[in-house]
């Protein structure tokens, strides 16, 4: 089933939805990670951090948005700050669960690329839970290898959680 949506640059306009996105990903038992505590931002930290990005060039948050101006897809990417390793650039991704399996993610992704090639970004790197397998399998399509295992490298929950850590050459 075809979804219509868009891949466009978060706007500080986006606060509101995109919290209210964090807070349900986050909420499922194998959801995104948050923080330790499982609080995203506020919607006026999140508006904060939006507005910061268009002055920031090394990091920046792309969203889907669906026809119906939901937003059902977010994507932040941030350049490492490093000077031997500024050529890579961390991701994270989160799309609705009633948008999964339905071209988001790959867009988003696709999206990520784009940007990662105008800001001279060579390699991207993720993390993803171990039993995460509809993300894992999305990353491989995509083209992600896995790069290593990161034992007890979060903390969800208070409990350690493990982490592969996936990354993909640009080219």
């Amino acid at each position: 089933m075809t979804l219509d949506f868009r891949v466009r640059p978060a706007d500080p306009s986006d606060a509101e939805a995109l919290t209210r996105l964090a807070e349900a990903v986050s909420a499922e038992p194998e959801g995104w990670l948050i923080s330790a505590d499982g609080e995203w931002r506020s919607v006026g930290d999140e508006r904060r951090y939006l507005k910061a990005l268009r002055r920031y060039p090394n990091a920046a948050v792309l969203v889907a948005e669906r026809s119906d101006g939901a937003i059902i897809g977010r994507l932040s990417l941030a350049r490492d700050t490093h000077p031997a390793s500024a050529h890579v650039a961390d991701l994270g991704l989160m799309v609705a669960k009633d948008a999964r399996g339905r071209g988001v993610g790959r867009a988003l992704l696709e999206a990520a690329v784009d940007w990662a090639r105008n800001a001279s970004i060579r390699k991207l790197e993720l993390h993803v839970f171990p039993w995460n397998e509809p993300a894992i399998k999305l990353y491989e399509r995509f083209g992600f290898e896995r790069e290593g295992y990161r034992k007890g490298h979060y903390q969800r929950s208070r409990d350690d959680v493990d982490a592969i850590l996936m990354a993909l050459r640009v080219s």
